[in-house]
């Protein structure tokens, strides 16, 4: 099992909050119409990319009603076809953190020059294609409230029955590593074991995390929050780990 990793997760998150979740809303309903076009079939239990999709929504909380018609939209046509298309972007922030941006863009110039623009803007850079992918690896990622949770020899044994492939302490929460494919099988094997899971989705996770001091984190933070204030970009990742105490002086 792996140790604290609460500050060296690679995936800089922001708080569902009533004044964001619009925005939020509409990128998670658009990553729904992507996955269902690109499975090709609307039924989660046939498309295992539209089924993390959802999990990630419901995740946070995004009504059931919103994601029938983003999957709907995946197929409907004219004025209600859905014509996004999956773009990755590559470079490095302040201090060389790497940074991996996922994005769904129906104009893809658009969205170019909006991410060109935050990198810039910062003191970072654009890279060409796979200039930072290498640093990243796709997994999938589950979370488990502790205090819903059994107790911790206990989840790791059920973790392992369902096929995951590691359990990490994230303070008030558990996470459950597994490999993409496995996500939703894996999530499926632990809610019959009993285990009451408040979300699961893809990520992309870096092989290396790469430590800061305080200055160069709150750059880095402010990066990533004007990347996600596109409605384009859907996930921002980064190879930054800070320690507890840089932590709570960016809090302060």
């Amino acid at each position: 099992m792996s140790g604290h990793s609460k500050w060296a997760t690679t995936k800089h998150r922001k708080a569902a909050v009533d004044a964001k979740r619009s925005a939020l809303f509409s990128k998670l309903s658009r990553m729904i119409t992507v996955a269902a076009k690109a499975g090709g079939d609307p039924s989660p239990d046939n498309n295992a990319s539209l089924a993390a999709a959802i999990a990630k929504a419901k995740s946070y909380s995004l009504p059931k009603d919103k994601i029938e018609t983003a999957i709907n939209k995946a197929f409907g046509a004219g004025a209600d076809a859905a014509n996004y298309e999956e773009v990755t972007y590559e470079g490095y922030g302040p201090g060389g953190v790497a940074l991996y941006v996922e994005a769904l863009t129906d104009n893809r110039n658009r969205t170019a020059a909006d991410v060109r623009a935050a990198f810039t803007r910062a003191g970072g850079s654009l890279g060409a294609t796979g200039s930072v992918a290498f640093q990243f690896e796709r997994k999938g990622e589950i979370t488990v409230e502790r205090s819903a949770a059994p107790d911790e020899e206990e989840l790791l044994l059920a973790v392992m029955d369902a096929g995951g492939e590691d359990l990490e302490d994230n303070g008030d929460e558990w996470g459950v590593v597994t490999a993409p494919n496995d996500l939703t099988k894996v999530k499926g094997a632990l809610e019959a074991a009993g285990v009451e899971v408040k979300g699961a989705e893809l990520v992309m996770r870096a092989h290396t995390p790469s430590e800061v001091d305080a200055a160069t984190a709150r750059k880095v933070m402010n990066l990533v929050d004007r990347l996600e204030e596109s409605d384009d970009i859907q996930d921002v990742y980064h190879n930054m780990a800070v320690t507890d105490e840089i932590m709570e002086q960016l809090e302060a």
